[in-house]
């Protein structure tokens, strides 16, 4: 049960700052959950606590999607790259709790603690990867995988945050090939895969 509960309220908390554009009142996802306040800081400590279990869960079902969970079907690694980029353009592009994340929530310290924690993840899981890659000869041996993986994070990343920000969303598959190239060029592959 205090796992259902808890799973409510980061539901309930979410449609708030959803709502809210990114402000959220402890009394407000109370009554949303149709649990009491108390049992609210029970569970998180504090607003802030609350809202870095919303951001966590964001992290956790883009992490599914895009990365460790990822079901990505391309084979060779141009194309299942590429793919990655698409996935997670998608995901943020569909989640209406993307743009609350991405911008009105972005300098709060709890959200970005919950960050930098995700993107020391995906630094470390990238590097490897582009290690991988280099040991099958796929990338040149004189790229730095820790250098460019940061770069191409915080790439799609400024990249996204200006998409969603924009009155007029770019296209996702012309903003995918956008990015596409711009990784391919960075990364020296011959022949980048293009759909």
């Amino acid at each position: 049960m205090a796992g259902g509960t808890r799973k409510t309220l980061i539901a309930a908390a979410q449609q708030e700052l959803i709502e809210g554009g990114g402000q959220l009142e402890m009394q407000g996802v109370a009554r949303r959950a149709r649990v009491s306040v108390g049992l609210a800081y029970h569970h998180f400590g504090s607003k802030a606590g609350l809202i870095a279990a919303v951001v966590e869960d964001f992290y956790a079902r883009l992490d599914d999607v895009a990365f460790a969970g990822a079901k990505l079907v391309s084979s060779s690694f141009t194309d299942r790259e590429r793919e990655r980029i698409g996935v997670y353009l998608d995901f943020h592009y569909t989640h209406p709790f993307a743009p609350i994340v991405m911008g009105a929530l972005s300098r709060a310290p709890e959200v970005l603690a919950v960050e930098a924690e995700f993107t020391g993840r995906q630094l470390a899981s990238g590097a490897r990867m582009l290690q991988a890659a280099q040991r099958d000869g796929l990338l040149p041996d004189d790229i730095d995988p820790r250098l460019t993986i940061a770069l191409m994070i915080g790439g799609i990343r400024q990249a996204l945050i200006g998409a969603l920000a924009s009155e007029t969303r770019p296209d996702p598959e012309k903003l995918t090939d956008d990015i596409w190239r711009f990784i391919a060029a960075a990364l020296r592959l011959p022949h980048p895969s293009s759909s």
